[in-house]
């Protein structure tokens, strides 16, 4: 989960291409043991993503939300104890 804010000027699609684009550029740079196995076809990420806008919530309820997602994915995994 990410909260990103960007111009109204550059598009949603354009955005996440640069991000998905530029993430995958720094992780094959310090992992090319996977690009040289072929994973995904050549790829990191997939072709699809979800973005949602705030509309009427505040960005403190979605900062929280992210958060939380964040603190139950490391509570999992056991970072975290209950």
């Amino acid at each position: 989960h990410m909260l990103i804010s960007f111009p109204p000027r550059k598009s949603a699609v354009d955005v996440i291409k640069a991000l998905k684009g530029r993430s995958a550029f720094l992780f094959l740079q310090i992992h090319p043991e996977i690009r040289q196995k072929q994973y995904w076809g050549g790829h990191l990420w997939s072709s699809s993503y979800y973005l949602g806008s705030l509309g009427n919530m505040s960005k403190d309820v979605v900062e929280r939300y992210v958060n939380d997602q964040k603190y139950n994915a490391y509570k999992k995994i056991g970072l975290y104890e209950s």
